[in-house]
């Protein structure tokens, strides 16, 4: 096999990182400072670890090993060693200059509890709530929020590869899975809201389905694919008060109840999926159908009114679920979850958790972007507006007052934060519009 077949074929999360770090940003490390709160971390430290027993104070205490796992996200530092180097000449985020030795640190990302960690993602994701950002929404959404306390998409994705950062693995040629992660983000902001990982890299996506129910509020609505397609987990969320939305399976048999509503290209109405006692949908359903070309796509959910959830809204949510591929397209690629510090489950868990509040920072930076230029969230680049950090980190060795936010809209063009629209998506508004008569997501 050639050389260029195989970059071809290989997995694009593991393409070559970068080996120098990026420079720091002051506005970004002044946003973790006021989120994390450093001065907050002595209470967690008395926090006891997996074993029952009280953390010890240390040199690397919770508030250096935060700022050590943070640097290494946002500011792509290829490893623990290129880290180390950093941290003994110049320091990071909050801390000084320190020396360690990569040994100590690696069992520190083995033995630190993680859930010290999860706790400080819970305080981002509080920060981020009491920023309103409904601006960036359309009018629409904006009022479709109000019908339910929660609109999330759930999907998984596994962590492949640690041969990259094991030797013995990599001399042996041997792939191990890092595990595997269940997330969930808001639909409209993309904010992340909550994350389950599991050893298992090869679990199916159903195991965590107990989870994201006892997660999803009353009222709530989950969106998911058809790896969850389950009617027993259809039948909980009616009788627990909880809404889903998701794919019909092919070769599903049902029988039509009644027609809500009929189109040339669709039709909302409202059937009965089963057909065998031994394995029934207790609870009658809605199914939209909608003709794409020369294909039908079918959609289920259990809300019923169509007041509360319109055919066409049925549709457009669903459409936004790959919204979720973008998060995961950022923390993998872009933030270097694909490639794993340690081999270690704690270690892993540490970095994913630090991986999403970065994340996290980086979606609220994306909504300032939004607001600041006008334009609704969903058109911003989470990618380029994560490139232009270094772009911003140039001009400001060259004018110090140079601000981020003004700085991306005065470069906004020549950054490219402002999503193109391809040829495809154009053929698909089009047909859209032939369907429902109106621009997905703007109509009233």
């Amino acid at each position: 096999m050639s050389r260029s077949h195989s970059r071809r074929n290989a997995n694009p999360d593991f393409r070559r990182r970068p080996q120098f770090p990026a420079p720091p940003i002051e506005e970004l490390e002044h946003q973790l400072w006021q989120w994390l709160s450093p001065v907050s971390f002595k209470p967690l430290k008395c926090e006891c670890n997996t074993d029952g027993k009280r953390m010890r104070n240390r040199l690397l205490t919770l508030s250096v090993m935060v700022a050590v796992v943070l640097s290494l996200v946002y500011r792509q530092i290829s490893g623990l060693s290129e880290l180390l180097r950093v941290l003994t000449l110049k320091g990071l985020l909050w801390v000084e200059p320190l020396s360690v030795s990569d040994v100590v640190l690696g069992k520190r990302l083995r033995k630190l509890p993680v859930k010290l960690f999860t706790q400080l993602l819970e305080q981002v994701k509080t920060q981020l709530n009491e920023r309103p950002h409904g601006s960036v929404l359309c009018g629409s959404w904006q009022a479709l929020q109000s019908h339910f306390t929660a609109i999330w998409i759930a999907d998984g994705s596994t962590l492949e590869e640690l041969r990259h950062q094991l030797k013995a693995l990599r001399e042996r040629q041997q792939t191990v899975l890092g595990g595997k992660m269940m997330m969930v983000v808001e639909l409209f902001t993309h904010r992340p809201i909550a994350m389950h990982y599991s050893e298992d890299a090869k679990a199916n996506d159903k195991v965590f389905s107990d989870w994201l129910l006892q997660t999803l509020p009353q009222d709530g609505l989950l969106v998911f694919d058809l790896g969850f397609f389950n009617f027993l987990w259809f039948n909980q969320f009616t009788e627990k008060g909880r809404y889903f939305l998701t794919r019909q399976r092919e070769k599903t048999a049902y029988s039509r109840q009644r027609i809500l509503s009929r189109g040339e290209r669709y039709c909302d109405e409202i059937i009965e999926m089963g057909q065998y006692r031994s394995h029934p949908c207790r609870y009658p359903v809605r199914m939209v159908s909608v003709l794409w070309g020369n294909t039908w796509y079918r959609y289920l959910t259990n809300v019923l009114d169509p007041e509360q959830l319109t055919a066409q809204q049925v549709c457009d949510l669903y459409r936004r679920r790959w919204r979720i591929e973008d998060a995961f397209f950022v923390t993998k690629r872009l933030l270097g979850l694909a490639y794993v510090w340690v081999g270690d489950t704690n270690g892993i868990q540490i970095q994913i958790v630090a991986t999403w509040i970065f994340y996290a920072v980086l979606n609220d930076l994306c909504a300032q972007v939004a607001i600041a230029l006008r334009q609704p969230l969903e058109v911003i680049s989470i990618e380029m507006v994560f490139r232009g950090l270094y772009h911003y980190s140039r001009a400001r060795l060259r004018d110090e007052t140079t601000e981020l936010i003004s700085f991306y809209c005065e470069q906004h063009k020549r950054l490219g934060l402002l999503k193109a629209k391809r040829k495809r998506l154009r053929q698909r508004e089009q047909q859209w519009i032939a369907i429902w008569g109106g621009i997905p997501g703007c109509n009233p």
